[in-house]
């Protein structure tokens, strides 16, 4: 962690210093909430106590430099404050002593320890959250904007819809939990199967936001990526006959492995066929491999480990044209009837492009021209692009770079789209 003026004069608001500070509360917000709703029993509290603790870091920090220990410094600035609201509003109180009254009646906490408990106080949130009184997309929402940091916009992403429709979706997730009164508690071992689809959801949305964010500067947040690894890591460590677990970790090493060779030194987009493959994490890609095979024996396969097949066809080929594309297009026809939507579908036609020619995929990607999720997502209209301009469709491939240009964002994937426009329209 970068703890620069932590020792020294003090930088102010416009120094080195902001940089530490964003890093720390990068680190250490979810770990407060967490901590605070398991101590609290309440969501909203811990929500708006953490981002007092950070404002008053933003008074403090720039002037006095980031303290040694900034999380604790968070932490026992939040508790101060959550006492003194609790002190203030006896509403609040009144709250707080019926949750712990049912949270007594539900039984003693699991330990979290090796033996069975969940060391991560996020992870213990997350399947917390995965409650079966929540529909499964309102707790994946409400965990992934309120425990995993990620901003609305960046929750709305990930499940293809406007920005307003996720912000009501997390808003009720939250009045469920209050008119429900369910108690925040780790689950028993007997409860986490059941949760643990939702818990393996929110990880892989963590991911995917590393993977490719959603805004910005820079096409890949590696802080994010690497973080739903050690969260998966730790799944694997505590349940390790669970397939799908071995899947989803093996799917996010073996993409995970390509990530040097997707930017240029200069933040530069790279595509798949142009990557340099001597610059993939070959132990990674190992390790993610191994986990194919235990994620895809013993039984019926899953969309994890389905996928994690798909990643590691890719990571064993040579180039772009000698992967296994038949049988790429046949994994993706299991997850079709696995887990079945427009960005399945998507990937599916690009891979029959790549199998039967770029018409195939085409007339494919045209079938989804109306499916309302991919409307303002530009992965669709870049394939799109990229097929017409292998055609010749000088024009309808402009035209589809455009498109892909308005709701592309990240200003790699901004430039790219630049620079594939202005290459067709100086001579295709």
């Amino acid at each position: 962690m970068d703890e620069r003026g932590a020792h020294g004069d003090g930088p102010g608001v416009d120094g080195p210093g902001v940089d530490a500070v964003a890093a720390v509360f990068r680190e250490e917000r979810g770990l407060l909430l967490a901590a605070l709703t398991r101590r609290f029993g309440d969501l909203d509290l811990a929500e708006e106590v953490t981002a007092e603790a950070i404002e008053a870091a933003l008074v403090h920090w720039p002037v006095d430099g980031v303290p040694p220990r900034p999380g604790a410094w968070l932490m026992t600035t939040a508790r101060r404050k959550a006492v003194d609201r609790l002190r203030r509003d006896q509403a609040y109180a009144a709250r707080l002593a019926i949750l712990q009254v049912e949270a007594d009646r539900a039984g003693p906490v699991p330990a979290a320890d090796a033996d069975g408990g969940l060391p991560d106080e996020r992870l213990q949130l997350f399947f917390t959250c995965a409650h079966p009184a929540l529909a499964a997309e309102d707790h994946t929402a409400l965990t992934l904007r309120c425990l995993a940091g990620l901003t609305t916009p960046e929750v709305a992403r990930a499940f293809l819809v406007p920005t307003a429709t996720m912000a009501k979706r997390i808003v009720r997730a939250k009045k469920k939990i209050r008119e429900a009164r369910i108690p925040f508690r780790v689950p028993g071992p007997d409860e986490l199967p059941a949760r643990l689809p939702g818990v393996l959801q929110v990880v892989y949305s963590i991911f995917t936001e590393g993977y490719a964010a959603s805004s910005g500067p820079r096409l890949q947040r590696l802080d994010l990526a690497e973080e739903a690894i050690r969260l998966a890591r730790i799944l694997r460590a505590l349940l390790p006959d669970e397939r799908e677990v071995a899947g989803l970790l093996a799917l996010m090493l073996l993409v995970h492995a390509r990530r040097d060779a997707r930017v240029t030194p200069q933040d530069h987009l790279v595509l798949l066929q142009d990557q340099d493959r001597g610059k993939w994490d070959r132990p990674m890609i190992e390790e993610g491999r191994v986990l194919v095979l235990a994620a895809l024996t013993g039984g019926p396969a899953g969309r994890y480990g389905v996928q994690a097949a798909i990643a590691a066809l890719h990571d064993e080929a040579a180039d772009v044209p000698t992967t296994d594309w038949p049988q790429v297009v046949a994994l993706y026809d299991v997850l079709m009837t696995l887990a079945p939507s427009p960005v399945v579908a998507l990937n599916r036609a690009v891979a029959v492009a790549m199998r039967d020619g770029p018409a195939a995929g085409l007339a494919l990607l045209d079938d989804l021209a109306d499916e309302p999720r991919l409307r303002s997502y530009h992965p669709y209209p870049m394939a799109r692009a990229d097929l017409l301009g292998r055609l010749g469709r000088w024009p309808e491939a402009a035209a589809a770079y455009r498109e892909a240009l308005e709701s592309a964002g990240t200003e790699p994937e901004r430039a790219h789209l630049r620079r594939r426009l202005d290459a067709i329209e100086h001579g295709g």
